[in-house]
């Protein structure tokens, strides 16, 4: 009997091999001996026969007709057209090829990596010996009218995230490998994703450039904003200095699963370290049901031994997160409603009433995006995937 698999990508790591299907973004670690059963049935192989070449190379017997039910069960075996997995509450349904690789190529080769680099350099030179060019969220940010400031500001993230996430898909396309864009939230964050789920079909070390891509292209742009600052003084270069350095600092607060996270699991071989982190700390704190037990049993041995103090840097991190609201948000937020009290003092019928009630909307819209984000991941049921986010 034949089995006839999807088109599934086999990468070695070592004592193991990652099987995946591309299309789907589904992806797991299975010993070696796996491979050798899916490339016997890949080539053609009966069952008995990828039985008998994968006895040959484990030196015992192994029960393939066992394995391939796992493989149905996972998905792997082609039984008819299937949709990538969902990693985000909204997000899209195919896989975005676009550019071709050689296109894309050049802005993530080694003379555009030696830029990005030195760029990081002149920034963190700028930010630590010129205090006159570092964010001052409650001033650098109203750069106009308080309230026009304010909206203002969304296009300026808008166009800094997108440009962001279309980096990660470029560095992606240059590998020769598609992505997608969702829209999620961290804690009480609406952030846009690039789903980078098929890196886990290329080689460990070609994966480090999609996911350093976007603070690459961030960390390019600020250095061109300081830049521009030393030569001019419009007053909108600050604002948006506030806005890659509010980006850039997002992106290092790896418990909220940003770039850097995505590194992280990359560099430190593991597979599914949000989920176990999850479970071993619901198992600290006494949360933990039997079905979460058998899963974090079965758990990757990797996963378990990042996830034992990956745990309990998540919940530092709350702090951390904590004081980064104090520095960047709470600020503009403390000048915004000063100024709303002030206009809406005037009254219903005055037009600087509605006004105001117009930026507060505005400015308060993403807060309530992510509320319902919260609630429309709970009703899908997602599971975080690791190399979903970037």
């Amino acid at each position: 009997m034949t089995v006839r698999l999807r088109p599934l990508s086999l990468v070695d790591e070592g004592d193991e091999v990652l099987i995946g299907d591309p299309e789907t973004g589904t992806f797991v670690a299975l010993p070696a001996v796996g491979g050798v059963v899916i490339t016997a049935l890949q080539a053609g192989s009966t069952v008995e026969e990828a039985a008998r070449r994968a006895e040959e190379y484990a030196g015992e017997p192994v029960d393939v007709p066992a394995f391939v039910e796992a493989l149905r069960e996972l998905g792997f075996v082609d039984e008819g057209e299937r949709a990538p997995v969902a990693t985000a509450p909204v997000q899209g349904r195919r896989w975005l090829f676009g550019i071709r690789p050689e296109r894309a190529a050049p802005l993530f080769g080694r003379v555009a990596w030696t830029v990005y680099g030195l760029a990081a350099l002149v920034n963190v030179g700028v930010l630590a010996f010129v205090p006159a060019l570092r964010p001052d969220p409650g001033n650098d940010v109203f750069f106009a009218d308080v309230g026009l400031s304010t909206v203002l500001l969304y296009p300026m993230f808008l166009a800094v995230a997108a440009l962001h996430e279309c980096w990660h898909w470029l560095a992606a396309r240059a590998l020769g490998v598609p992505a997608r864009f969702g829209v999620d939230r961290r804690m009480v964050f609406v952030v846009f994703e690039t789903d980078l789920s098929q890196l886990w079909s290329v080689p460990r070390r070609k994966r480090y450039g999609p996911l350093l891509a976007g603070l690459a292209v961030d960390s390019l742009l600020l250095a061109i904003v300081f830049s521009l600052r030393w030569v001019t003084d419009w007053a909108v270069l600050p604002a948006l200095t506030y806005v890659l350095v509010f980006q850039i600092a997002w992106q290092c607060m790896i418990f909220l699963r940003t770039d850097l996270y995505g590194v992280l699991v990359v560099a430190l071989g593991c597979k599914d370290l949000w989920r176990v982190q999850s479970l071993l700390r619901r198992r600290a704190f006494g949360r933990l049901g039997a079905e979460e037990e058998a899963e974090l049993a079965a758990a990757h041995p990797q996963d378990l031994r990042v996830g034992r103090w990956f745990r309990w840097l998540w919940l530092a991190g709350v702090l951390v997160a904590t004081a980064w609201v104090g520095l960047f948000v709470l600020p503009v937020l403390a000048g915004l409603l000063q100024w709303a009290a002030a206009e809406l003092v005037a009254g219903p019928g005055a037009w600087r009433f509605w006004y105001a009630v117009g930026c507060l909307t505005v400015a308060l819209a993403p807060w309530g995006a992510a509320a319902w984000l919260a609630v429309r991941a709970r009703r899908l049921g997602r599971v975080a995937l690791d190399a979903s986010p970037a």
